[in-house]
């Protein structure tokens, strides 16, 4: 199985909000949609799924134009979709139903996301007394429990494609290292995910493939190992226990981010990071940390945004 985005664009009058997107998957993976908010990157997911109408492109699936009503996709949605006034037990079976899934089948999958969402509690409360617990609501749930409830909702089907808009967005640490797990496994199972995110730091543990998109523009795309590498190893990371600023003045190395533990700077390469430390040892200078690295993707994502 493949997904293909071929040629996305999409215009609200004269102001271009998608412009001419492409992007492939050939297997199972996550591919992260990147950029602030405004971006386009959930426009270019309701085309993706046909909630919106394109103005240009074309979303194959397998080498056929992607239907969602034949093809089995999950999609969590940023804004939040449960009915509040509605059991959740109720709420899930039902969404179940709309995936033609089972009545029994439908149970034993619910059981299953429970556990692994730590939703026991809220799908089977306990009771108190003599007195029997009610049913419980998505509106008695937090924010970050709602957004649980909802990726079950998601992944109910077990699709083959899921759709992630914003999926971490909202969470606490721990839910969030939860989330992350489930977008793990679900490509150990051999899903292929879509997710749209402004959080880099993020989208750099589990993504192989991105673009960037910055008001409707793909401004960086491809493998992110690669990305990162074609750009060089040129952000050092140094701790020293002296005063060494008026060297790295003196050979016109920015320093671009000062933290209690230690100094970021820009370097040109490998020779001038050679250099660099080559005059600290030759002054005396007590070297405690010396890290040439690769961009983040937060800092190829800046730059490019503010080309």
């Amino acid at each position: 199985m493949s997904l293909e985005v071929k040629d996305l664009s999409k215009k609200y009058g004269e102001k271009t909000v998608v412009n001419h997107i492409s992007l492939k998957i050939d297997s199972p993976s996550v591919f992260a949609l990147l950029g602030t908010n405004g971006a386009g990157k959930t426009t270019t997911i309701r085309m993706i799924l046909g909630m919106l109408a394109r103005d240009t492109g074309e979303v194959l699936w397998d080498g056929k134009p992607l239907d969602p009503m034949a093809v089995n996709v999950g999609y969590l949605a940023e804004e939040r979709g449960l009915y509040p006034k509605y059991t959740l037990m109720d709420q899930m079976m039902y969404f179940a139903k709309l995936k033609n899934v089972a009545p029994a089948e439908a149970k034993k999958r619910i059981d299953y996301w429970v556990e692994r969402l730590e939703l026991k509690e809220y799908f089977y409360p306990q009771a108190h007394g003599k007195k029997k617990p009610k049913p419980m609501t998505p509106e008695q749930l937090s924010k970050g429990n709602q957004q649980k409830v909802q990726l079950m909702a998601a992944l109910i089907s077990d699709p083959d494609f899921v759709v992630l808009d914003e999926p971490l967005s909202g969470l606490d640490p721990v839910n969030a290292d939860l989330f992350k797990s489930v977008i793990r496994e679900l490509v150990e199972k051999g899903k292929y995910v879509v997710m749209s995110s402004h959080q880099m730091e993020v989208v750099e543990e589990f993504c192989e493939n991105i673009v960037i998109l910055h008001h409707g523009n793909a401004v960086v795309q491809g493998n992110l190992n690669e990305i990162k590498k074609s750009y060089g190893r040129v952000n050092l990371i140094v701790k020293c226990e002296q005063e060494f600023r008026h060297i790295t003045e003196e050979m016109g190395i920015p320093t671009i981010k000062e933290t209690p533990d230690f100094s970021q700077l820009k370097v040109t390469g490998d020779d001038q990071a050679k250099e660099l430390l080559k005059k600290l040892v030759g002054e005396g200078i007590t070297v405690v940390r010396f890290e040439l690295k690769e961009p983040s993707l937060h800092d190829i994502f800046v730059e490019k945004a503010k080309e």
